[in-house]
């Protein structure tokens, strides 16, 4: 009985979702279907492609729900690899899925716009100043890392089970208020990116805290945001 019951609502959650093709030639498959059947993945994908500008969306040709490997061995829910966005299909809200998104365009748009955001070294300044601040205090807590742990941009797994683990991101987010937008932001120079650039676009009338916080990042975002900008870089 339960495996009938099972193998029959897989089949009813397949029914019920189509894989499509965007206006804009997004071609959005369902390896898996998504189990919670109250999201609508197209109204999700439509809302990412008229917040943000067709230019940076250039690079996404595809975006697959399911279930992969990776999720399970990088503790994550999503990620970008060649032109391909990989999204898992157990999301709590539509507001979660978009958030995924967005992350993970922020990631696509590295490759074609590395040297704009990265050449000048001012985003990776802003964001060691962030990491030293880090490190003194955990390290006045009784975290004794070594502070050129702290001063590796790129990122490093050991690093950041470091930051999810023994320190914890609740204990993180009180002591980076005002520092970082989120703890998760602190793992790496491109986390640091992706999450101001995910919360620029999920947050748009609300600009001032991540001005405030992050004013050379912010700044490039402006950049990237309008193509007149980005042309004359």
């Amino acid at each position: 009985m339960l495996k009938t019951y099972i193998t029959n609502r897989y089949q009813q959650l397949v029914e019920n979702q189509s894989n499509f093709y965007t206006s804009t030639g997004i071609h959005v498959f369902f390896q898996e279907p998504l189990e919670n059947q109250d999201i609508d993945v197209e109204k999700v994908v439509d809302k990412l492609e008229s917040s943000l500008p067709s230019h940076l969306l250039t690079e996404l040709e595809m975006i697959i729900v399911g279930w992969f490997d990776e999720f399970e061995e990088r503790n994550i829910n999503a990620y970008y690899e060649g032109g391909t966005l990989y999204i898992s299909n157990i999301q709590n809200t539509a507001a979660d899925m978009y958030d995924d998104l967005i992350h993970e365009v922020a990631h696509s748009i590295e490759e074609p716009h590395g040297y704009f955001l990265y050449g000048d070294k001012k985003i990776e300044q802003e964001f060691l100043r962030k990491r030293k601040y880090l490190h003194d205090i955990l390290w006045k807590m009784g975290f004794k890392v070594p502070q050129s742990v702290f001063m590796d941009p790129e990122y490093n797994e050991e690093f950041d089970m470091f930051l999810y683990e023994k320190v914890g991101y609740q204990k993180l987010s009180r002591i980076l208020t005002g520092v970082f937008i989120s703890p998760y932001a602190a793992t790496s120079l491109r986390e640091y990116f992706a999450t101001a650039f995910t919360d620029f676009y999920m947050h748009p009338d609300e600009h001032s805290f991540l001005q405030k916080i992050s004013p050379a990042l912010y700044d490039k975002l402006i950049s990237l945001h309008n193509p007149e900008k980005l042309d004359n870089q």
